[in-house]
């Protein structure tokens, strides 16, 4: 079994996005801490429960989900993928507007999101070839 490269530019951006959901499970998988840290979160009273819940519920997911993607290629797996990113950045946008949480941070998350859904979805209904 062959690892699959992208052959035109529409495979490039959904590999690209899967690639990139991988390197974050990577990251928050063997660094935890740093993950908190970079999400602006905490552990309350010192507690290092949350470490086992970065690395199993947030890791976990985009690792299956991105390592999924990245070695099966198939559509529907693209449109798995851009529909996660798409309601994270719903989730965003919701953060934003009610909790008024307006600020560079979110809103440079939230184009990062916003690249990392649209690659895969264009790709997955065939608008990017």
């Amino acid at each position: 079994m062959e690892f699959y490269l992208p052959s035109s530019n529409g495979e490039w951006m959904a590999w690209t996005s899967a690639l990139l959901t991988s390197l974050f499970g990577l990251i928050m998988f063997f660094a935890p801490a740093f993950t908190l840290k970079l999400l602006r979160l905490d552990l309350s009273g010192g507690r290092k429960e949350g470490l086992a819940t970065i690395r199993s519920t947030m890791a976990g997911f985009y690792l299956g989900v991105g390592l999924g993607c990245l070695i099966f290629a198939q559509p529907f797996l693209w449109l798995v993928i851009g529909a996660a990113w798409g309601f994270t950045l719903f989730g965003r946008f919701i953060s934003i507007m009610s909790d008024k949480t307006s600020s560079i941070y979110n809103w440079s998350f939230a184009i990062l999101e916003f690249f990392l859904a649209a690659g895969p979805l264009l790709f997955a209904f065939g608008l990017v070839q």
